[in-house]
C-alpha cells in the first residue's frame, strides 16, 4: 500500500486544544492526511474550520451522522475517524463509524458503561475495524522503556504502585460554577457519572496496567466535590488491591494548588524501582537494590529496544505530548497498514491502547463511583 492513509475527525473545531494536538501528532508521521470532518456543530465554526484546515465542502459534515453515511459509501473513504468531542458523543459516534467498516480512534474515556464498550468491541470485530484509545502517556519513549524493564523482570515482582496527578486549572471557576455555566467536564450529561477520575484519574490505571500488565481485583474511593457549585467530582484518593497481591494508591485533583499537569507514578518492585515523571518525561528515574539511583536520558543508546525505535530526537533535545500522540498513531497507521494490506492483525501487539484498556478505563471509573456513593467502601472489579 503506497498511497497516505485518509482520516476524519469528529470534534476539534475552532478554540478546540485536543483537536489541534491529534492532528499536529498524525503530521509528525507523515503517514496519512485529513481529509473529512464534522469539527463543529456551530455553522460558523464548522465553516472556519473548512476553511483552514483546507476540507472540501463536500467532506465538511454538519453532523457526525452525516458523515458516518456519507463516507461509508466514497471509493475514497476515510481509512479512519478521530473521535474529539466531549465524552457524551464518543459511544454513539464510533458505533456509527464502525458500521460503516471504518476504523476509530477515540479519546478517553471510551464511553459511559462498560456495556456500550463491550458493544463498540464486538461492532469492531463484526465490520473487521481497528480501535484505538487515545491514552496520550502510554506514547512517550520513557513510558516504553519503563515496559520493557518491567517485561524482562528488571525489577522483579511488582509489589507496590504510588501515583498521583494533580492539577489547578478547575481553581478559578470553582466557586462561580452553577447549573448554567459549568465547564462540560462537570455536566454529568457530557462527562459522565464522573469528572476528574474519568479525566484524570482512568489515565493513572491506564498507565500502570500498560507499563506492568497489573489488573486491579478491588478499590476503595473517596471522590470529592470541592466549591459551591460543585457538580461532580474534583478531588479523587482510591486505594487499590491488584490481583496477584499487590498494592496501590491514586491521587488525583483538577483544584490542587501549584500543580500543571503533574503525572507522576512510582513502580516499587522486590528488586528496584521505576519512577515516571510526565511534566519530566525525558526521563526515568531506576532505583535498584542496594545501588545508587540511576536516571534513564531518552533518546540514549543504552535503551531497550522497545523503547528506541519510538526515538525522534537526540537526547538532550526534549520531546512532549505531541511526539507522545504521535507514537501512538505510528503504531495505530501501522496496524492499519496490515489489515489494509490484508495481514492478520492482533491489535495487543502494536503498542497502542486498545478497546480492551479503553473499556477497563470505563470500570475503574464507574467502580469508583459505586464506592464513593456506598460510604467509600470496597467493590470487586468484574473484568
Amino acid at each position: 500500500m503506497e498511497r497516505k492513509l485518509r482520516y476524519g475527525m469528529i470534534g476539534g473545531g475552532p478554540g478546540a486544544f485536543i483537536g489541534g494536538v491529534h492532528r499536529a501528532a498524525v503530521r509528525l508521521n507523515d503517514e496519512a492526511e485529513l481529509v473529512a470532518g464534522c469539527f463543529s456543530y456551530i455553522e460558523e465554526e464548522r465553516q472556519q474550520a473548512g476553511r483552514e484546515l483546507n476540507i472540501d465542502p463536500e467532506r465538511n459534515y454538519t453532523t457526525f451522522e452525516e458523515m458516518a453515511e456519507a463516507e461509508g459509501k466514497r471509493e475514497d473513504k476515510i481509512d479512519w475517524v478521530d473521535i474529539v468531542t466531549p465524552n457524551r458523543f464518543h459511544y454513539p459516534a464510533a458505533k456509527l463509524f464502525l458500521e460503516q467498516g471504518i476504523s476509530v480512534v477515540c479519546e478517553k474515556p471510551l464511553c459511559f458503561t462498560v456495556e456500550e464498550g463491550e458493544d463498540l468491541k464486538k461492532t469492531a470485530k463484526e465490520h473487521g475495524c481497528l480501535f484505538c484509545v487515545t491514552y496520550t502517556y502510554t506514547g512517550h519513549v520513557m513510558a516504553r522503556q519503563a515496559r520493557a524493564m518491567v517485561q524482562k523482570g528488571q525489577i522483579g515482582d511488582i509489589r507496590m504502585v504510588m501515583a498521583e496527578y494533580p492539577q489547578d486549572w478547575l481553581l478559578d471557576s470553582l466557586e462561580t460554577i452553577t447549573e448554567d455555566n459549568k465547564p462540560w467536564r462537570a455536566d454529568p450529561k457530557l462527562s459522565g457519572r464522573g469528572a476528574c477520575v474519568a479525566d484524570l484519574g482512568t489515565h493513572i490505571e491506564n498507565w500502570v496496567n500498560y507499563v506492568t500488565g497489573l489488573k486491579i481485583d478491588k478499590l476503595c474511593c473517596n471522590l470529592d466535590v470541592f466549591g459551591k457549585g460543585g457538580v461532580l467530582d474534583n478531588n479523587v484518593e482510591v486505594m487499590v488491591k491488584y490481583k496477584g497481591g499487590a498494592t496501590g494508591m491514586y491521587w488525583t485533583s483538577q483544584v490542587a494548588i501549584g500543580f500543571d499537569n503533574a503525572l507522576k507514578i512510582r513502580i516499587f518492585g522486590e528488586k528496584g524501582t521505576i519512577e515516571f515523571v510526565q511534566e519530566e518525561n525525558n526521563y526515568l528515574r531506576v532505583s535498584m537494590r542496594h545501588e545508587p539511583p540511576k536516571i534513564y536520558s531518552r533518546g540514549c543508546g543504552y535503551l531497550e529496544e522497545e523503547a528506541k525505535k519510538y526515538v525522534r530526537v537526540p537526547c538532550g533535545h526534549p520531546e512532549g505530548l505531541t511526539e507522545a500522540f504521535a507514537n501512538i498513531y505510528k503504531d495505530f497507521c501501522a496496524a492499519l497498514r496490515d489489515k489494509l494490506d490484508g495481514k492478520e492483525v492482533d491489535e495487543a501487539s502494536y503498542g497502542y491502547p486498545t478497546i480492551d484498556m479503553g473499556i477497563e478505563g470505563v470500570e475503574f471509573s464507574n467502580k469508583c463511583v459505586d464506592s464513593s456513593e456506598a460510604g467509600c467502601t470496597w467493590v470487586t472489579m468484574e473484568k
